[in-house]
């Protein structure tokens, strides 16, 4: 799973910076309560403000996102993006110097931007990839993970590059970037196979199991944790080259610079005291609550990103 790590590198640090444009661009610090040097009480705004008033913040999540965002047996949200969100409430309630209460959201690929944009929800914890038309739209955290779309196909399968796609059926999640990546290689090269979209990772996984489809294109982490969950490494397969490249990012609402703030530095202080690497460790180098594991080590490109998440300006 090697990556052009110098290409990578400098486009998700792009993004990253993106993210934080003028107009998210938050002013100072938002921890303990953020005072400024005249200890006067400082106005909150935007989320902040909400969160103070109601008590509570609303996560978005996704339901098959295995390992960022999915539901346990108990049917509760668990995963790498939860916990890092979780870390953000902790910080939120700090901020604005009360417990704060979760409230959940179920969205989808196809409503997670507008449960954002809209005020459904306040930060979306899932598998999202941070790209130029989105963050028109929303902002985004520091980059949590870097993917890539491939395609998951049944062991045995003659396919093992796009160029084997002629005359197939392929799935994708519909609202993914995925979709766009397979419309992009159906016209740059020429080949001819049917795209069909399905509803969420789960069906989309289920249209290959049950013969619907011959090939599942998604991010290639998603495709090995859907394999993990269903115990399922000898009868799937994750092949080609990569097709895409996707950045993930907590979502939350543009042109609110406290959150901003919050969020930025929140992430830098999880980065330099360990917690990404450890929340990493836990999703994806060890078994999971199905008793499967990943297995899918840190990449180069990964570790970078949080090393300079965790740098801090002299």
């Amino acid at each position: 799973m090697r990556r052009p790590a110098a290409l990578v590198v400098a486009f998700a640090l792009a993004l990253g910076a993106a993210a934080a444009r003028a107009d998210d661009a938050p002013p100072q610090r938002t921890d303990q309560a953020q005072r400024p040097e005249s200890d006067a009480p400082v106005e909150l705004s935007g989320t902040l403000a909400k969160a103070a008033a109601s008590g509570a913040l609303t996560i978005a999540y996704r339901d098959a996102s295995i390992p960022f965002s999915y539901l346990s047996a108990r049917g509760e949200p668990i995963g790498y993006s939860i916990e890092l969100c979780r870390k953000l409430v902790d910080a939120a309630g700090n901020a604005v110097g009360r417990k704060l209460e979760v409230k959940w959201l179920p969205v989808t690929s196809e409503s997670r931007i507008d449960a954002i944009a809209s005020g459904k929800a306040d930060l979306e914890c899932g598998s999202t990839t941070n790209n130029l038309e989105r963050s028109r739209v929303v902002a985004f955290s520091p980059t949590i993970f870097v993917s890539g779309t491939k395609l998951m196909v049944k062991r045995g399968s003659p396919i093992r590059s796009f160029r084997d796609l002629r005359g197939k059926t392929v799935v994708v999640t519909a609202g993914t970037t995925n979709e766009g990546a397979m419309r992009g290689i159906q016209k740059k090269f020429g080949i001819d196979f049917k795209l069909v979209a399905a509803r969420d990772h789960a069906e989309s996984f289920a249209m290959v199991a049950e013969g619907k489809a011959d090939a599942f294109a998604t991010d290639d982490v998603l495709l090995y944790g859907l394999i993990a969950k269903n115990n399922a490494r000898g009868k799937y397969q994750v092949v080609g080259e990569f097709l895409s490249y996707d950045p993930y990012g907590i979502m939350y609402r543009k042109g609110d610079p406290q959150l901003a703030r919050l969020v930025i530095d929140t992430f830098r202080d999880l980065a330099e005291d360990g917690e990404v690497d450890r929340q990493y460790q836990r999703w994806f180098m060890t078994r999971l609550p199905t008793g499967t594991s990943i297995d899918l080590p840190m990449s180069p490109q990964l570790e970078t990103l949080v090393k300079a998440m965790a740098a801090r300006p002299e």
